[in-house]
């Protein structure tokens, strides 16, 4: 194994910074530093969403310019000159070096689902201060760096996955708490997706209608580019986003014509469709569908999320929301219990830190990155992505009236079902809204009702509406409403059949190891069964999700939150004992304290949701509860009969252990990594890397989207010598 010292070719030095490069990121500190300013001090005043857009841009740009760049290249001292598995293993099938803008792509759509969109803005009943600090300063000190780093280590592993990588550093012990973890986390995840996509779509024709359409046209773009016209990508990519435009204006013509019964779907009926479409999405060959939607979706997020800032600059619509809000303090607010510390950071989750995308940087990324140097781009760049639509998502729900924020996001057993009940339920938290007012937001969006609508994406749908029809004028906002819908859905569904995917492999892995045919992906039957298997799992957690009488999303999300932080944790430990072993125990902290502060919000969280005597927070005391009221034959509210007092103690029950569970999963992969580092520091001689040998690169690429000039000149010289290659037969 090769090890590049400081002054080695492969690692980039540091360049003298001229007086012009002083100027522009002194200009975009003070930008940054401004925007911070006025969220930090302004108080009983108006103010503008721009001040967050713009602390949130100017502190993505120091941090990807000077601290993943250190990581990069001083910490993990990335080498240019070493070829990575793309290059080694290229077998054009899993193993392909990609053109880095492309696997850009690729990688956000594929990290990119519902948790950006949904966990800021159940977190903005808190108020927009605690959310925006954590959003922006967390996916710089840990989420980015999260993904950086493990892409790294992944790709000087032959692309191996993180439970692969556990197994091997850590042990068999805290792999197989981590091959667990990774199983239970992907079930909890795509049940509350789903349960994102049901609670977004339930009675609306024309979200339905729209989002049902996307299937028809991902399956046409797929046969397009396999069979009709392979490889003409700019064609099929205008035809896939006019079909799009158009589902959405037909959507608005089926709601209002005789066909809009046919998609007003109840919400348990959208569970059945859900499951099925998982299940089929699962076992198609992922041309056909998994690849044209993923390709779909990406044009969709990054181009929305760019049209809402650049709305949001024009408009400059004023934060409505508290900075801080009464509900921060006292842990009592309608949207989810808990105090600030710990459930702003679960809930907010994906959007700062996010123990899913680990598996993506150690899944298909490593197996397609052309270079080393690609890992700050792809890896930093693609969380601060993220993290911008999670701030857009934090803005959109701040900017609407907090009496409309809380009449959506609250269940309706706790504002009930009219818009009378809903106002005064309202007035109880302290905020004022009047029936007509909303009727007013429903009818202005064309839905015939705004009231619980749990889960984000309503919310979120209503504060784009409101940011763009401000450009356009209001006659669009109903238009904007349900192309925001089905730019979530679009978000989700992406993240649901590529999930499903996925864990049927883990799935499959684990019972080859029993039957050893269930290894061989392909193998048709057990491709049908654990693909069945995954679906029904997460269908379970959907159908709890929709039927739990005190919200589903408000008891699901924690259990989310908590349980992707816990991959989280996971992949700091392996980051931070590679780190420990491979001889740069200095730069530990780097993961080190990250993990440290996951271990204890996810823990603290944990403890709450299982040992907490207040029965909105703790499930044990929830279960106790209404245990008791089933005893005495009494029935407790927000539930309507006995049957929904046995089902609140079920879910409750499963919530519990569940959470207890996950717990036990992080305090052994914390404490077998941990012995693993201090084993290695006394004796380093015991210890051993999977890392494999080095092998020079023969490609020559840029590091990011933009060369350097002397990368242009690299490239240049690697193109004349192809030429004459070509030209003397060699």
């Amino acid at each position: 194994m090769r090890t590049e010292s400081p002054e080695s070719p492969g690692i980039a030095s540091a360049r003298k910074a001229t007086p012009r490069t002083i100027v522009t990121w002194t200009l975009v500190a003070l930008v940054g530093g401004a925007g911070w300013s006025v969220l930090a001090l302004a108080r009983g005043e108006n103010v503008s969403a721009a001040w967050m857009v713009a602390a949130a841009l100017g502190t993505y740009a120091i941090a990807y310019r000077f601290y993943a760049k250190f990581i990069a290249y001083k910490v993990l001292k990335v080498d240019k000159t070493r070829a990575t598995p793309a290059e080694r293993l290229n077998n054009g099938i899993d193993f392909h070096p990609t053109d880095r803008r492309v696997l850009l792509g690729h990688h956000f759509a594929a990290i990119a689902g519902a948790g950006p969109l949904v966990g800021p803005v159940l977190a903005a009943q808190m108020g927009y201060l605690p959310g925006t600090i954590w959003i922006i300063v967390g996916v710089i000190f840990a989420g980015a760096v999260q993904d950086m780093v493990v892409l790294f280590f992944s790709t000087r592993r032959d692309g191996r996955s993180l439970g692969q990588m556990a197994r091997e550093e850590i042990g068999p012990f805290g792999g197989a708490a981590a091959l667990l973890a990774t199983f239970a986390i992907m079930i909890i995840l795509l049940g509350v997706l789903a349960l994102v996509v049901v609670n977004a779509l339930a009675q609306s024709p024309w979200g339905t209608f729209s989002i049902g359409m996307t299937i028809p046209i991902a399956l046409l773009m797929g046969f397009y580019l396999r069979v009709l016209r392979p490889g003409r990508v700019a064609e099929v990519s205008l035809i896939g986003v006019a079909l799009l435009l158009l589902a959405l204006v037909a959507g608005r013509w089926v709601a209002e014509s005789s066909w809009a019964g046919t998609f007003t779907l109840a919400p348990s009926t959208l569970v059945i469709w859900l499951v099925a479409y998982g299940f089929i999405a699962s076992i198609l060959p992922v041309w056909m569908l998994l690849a044209p939607r993923d390709y779909l979706s990406t044009f969709m997020k990054i181009g929305t999320i760019a049209l809402l800032a650049l709305g949001v600059v024009i408009a400059l619509p004023t934060l409505k929301m508290d900075a801080v809000t009464s509900f921060a303090r006292h842990g009592n607010g309608p949207v989810f219990a808990g105090s600030l510390f710990p459930f702003v950071f679960i809930t907010i989750a994906c959007g700062a830190l996010s123990g899913f995308h680990s598996l993506i940087s150690s899944g298909t990324t490593p197996k397609m990155i052309q270079k080393e140097t690609q890992v700050r781009m792809i890896g930093y760049g693609s969380m601060l992505m993220e993290s911008s639509v999670a701030v857009m998502a934090l803005v959109a729900a701040c900017i609407i009236d907090p009496g409309l924020y809380f009449a959506m996001n609250a269940p309706a057993g706790v504002i009930g079902t009219t818009v009378e009940s809903a106002s005064h339920a309202v007035a109880g938290f302290g905020y004022t809204i009047s029936p007509a007012d909303l009727a007013q937001a429903a009818h202005q969006v064309e839905e015939q009702t705004l009231l619980s609508r749990t889960g984000g994406a309503p919310t979120l749908a209503v504060g784009v509406s409101e940011i763009f029809s401000k450009v356009t004028g209001g006659s669009l906002r109903a238009f904007w409403y349900h192309f925001a819908i089905m730019f979530e859905a679009l978000f989700i569904l992406t993240a649901l059949d590529a999930g499903t995917r996925v864990g049927r492999f883990m799935l499959q892995d684990m019972l080859g190891n029993v039957y050893r045919p269930f290894k061989n992906v392909s193998w048709k039957p057990g491709l049908v069964i654990t693909s069945a298997i995954v679906s029904a799992l997460w269908g379970y957690f959907l159908w709890v999700g929709v039927h739990e009488p005190l919200g589903g999303i408000n008891q699901l999300f924690p259990i989310f939150g908590i349980s992707n932080q816990l991959l989280a944790a996971v992949a700091l430990a392996v980051c931070t004992t590679l780190l420990v072993k491979s001889g740069r125990l200095k730069w530990a902290w780097i993961t080190g304290v990250p993990l440290l502060w996951d271990a204890t919000v996810t823990l603290t969280a944990s403890y709450q949701k299982v040992f907490s005597s207040d029965p909105r927070v703790g499930f044990f005391k929830q279960r106790s509860i209404y245990q008791d009221g089933i005893d005495a034959g009494k029935v407790l509210p927000p539930a309507k009969s006995m049957d929904d007092m046995h089902t609140v103690v079920t879910n409750s029950t499963v919530d519990g252990i569940l959470s207890a569970i996950l717990a036990v999963l992080v305090v052994v992969v914390i404490a077998d990594a941990a012995r693993v580092c201090v084993r290695h520091i006394r004796r380093p001689a015991l210890s051993t890397l999977s890392e494999t040998p080095y092998v020079e690169s023969k490609i020559v690429a840029p590091a990011g989207l933009i060369p350097t000039r002397e990368e242009k000149e690299e490239e240049a010289e690697e193109a004349e010598r192809d030429a004459v290659g070509a030209e003397t037969g060699g």
